[in-house]
C-alpha cells in the first residue's frame, strides 16, 4: 500500500507498517490469542492497549494506532516514569482477572513489558504494544521484567545500586505489591534475566533467517548475564529497600 509508513520500534518483529490510524503486522501463531486477549481488555475497560480491529486482505493483524512515543533504547527513567508503569502494569493484570484466556494462572502476562514496549504521551508511560509473547502466567513474572529493565542496569553510567534500589521500591508501591510478594521480586528479576540469555542463545541454532545476526545475538547473551551478576552482587541492598 502506498500509505504504509514502517514502524522500527520492536526489535523481533519486522513489516510492522502503520497505515493512517491503524497498525498493520504480520500474523503469527500467537495471533488469535492476541485477538482475544485485546478484545478483552476492550470489554474490561482497559485502555493501555491496542485495539484489535481484525486482519486485512494480506491476512495482517489490524491494530488501532496509539499516538505517542515508543524509546528505542534502555535509559535512567524518573521516579514518577517508574510508577506509571508499574500503575499501568496493575492495571493491565487486574483487566485480566478471571478472564477464560488465563487458564490456571493467576493473570495474563504480557512477557515484555519493558519501555521499548510501553507507549509514552508527555512522557508518562499510558500504554503496551507487542503482546506477541503474551500468555498466562504470574504476575511476578512481568513484574521482574519489569523490575530489570526500568530499574536495574549494570551500566558504569548508570546510577547507583541504593539509586536503583530505591526505584524498585517505587515500582513495587505503585503496583501494590504484598510484603510476600515483595521478598520474591529480585528472584523474580534474576529468573528473567537468566531466561533472557537463554532465549537468545536458543537463536544461535536456529537456521537463517533469524531474528538477529550472530554477533548481535551473543552480545545480547552477554548483557543478560552481566546484568544478573549486577543483580547477584547488589541484592542484599535491593531486598533491603523492599523490606
Amino acid at each position: 500500500m502506498d500509505n504504509e509508513v514502517p514502524l522500527f520500534g520492536g526489535r523481533i518483529t519486522t513489516g510492522v507498517v502503520r497505515v493512517g490510524n491503524t497498525v498493520r503486522r504480520p500474523a503469527t501463531a500467537s495471533s488469535p490469542f492476541v485477538a482475544e486477549l485485546l478484545d478483552d481488555l476492550r470489554r474490561q475497560g482497559f485502555n493501555g492497549a491496542p485495539r484489535h480491529l481484525g486482519f486485512d486482505m494480506a491476512g495482517r493483524e489490524i491494530l488501532s494506532y496509539l499516538p505517542g512515543r515508543v524509546p528505542a533504547r534502555f535509559q535512567r527513567w524518573t521516579d514518577p516514569q517508574v510508577a506509571a508503569a508499574g500503575f499501568l502494569l496493575r492495571a493491565f493484570h487486574d483487566a485480566t482477572r478471571g478472564s477464560r484466556l488465563t487458564g490456571r494462572h493467576p493473570v495474563v502476562c504480557h512477557h515484555d513489558p519493558g519501555p521499548n514496549n510501553t507507549v509514552f504521551a508527555d512522557d508518562v508511560p499510558v500504554a503496551f504494544i507487542d503482546f506477541d509473547t503474551a500468555a498466562p502466567g504470574n504476575p511476578l513474572e512481568d513484574l521482574g521484567y519489569m523490575a530489570w529493565t526500568w530499574c536495574i542496569s549494570s551500566k558504569p553510567d548508570a546510577p547507583p545500586a541504593t539509586v536503583q534500589a530505591a526505584q524498585l521500591r517505587i515500582l513495587a508501591d505503585a503496583y501494590g505489591l504484598d510484603a510476600t510478594t515483595r521478598s520474591s521480586l529480585i528472584d523474580a528479576a534474576l529468573e528473567r534475566q537468566t531466561r533472557n540469555a537463554q532465549w537468545w542463545r536458543s537463536h544461535l541454532a536456529h537456521p537463517a533467517p533469524r531474528v538477529a545476526d550472530d554477533h548481535e545475538i551473543t552480545g545480547r547473551i552477554q548483557w543478560s548475564e552481566r546484568e544478573h551478576a549486577y543483580t547477584s552482587t547488589n541484592r542484599a541492598i535491593f531486598d533491603a529497600a523492599l523490606d
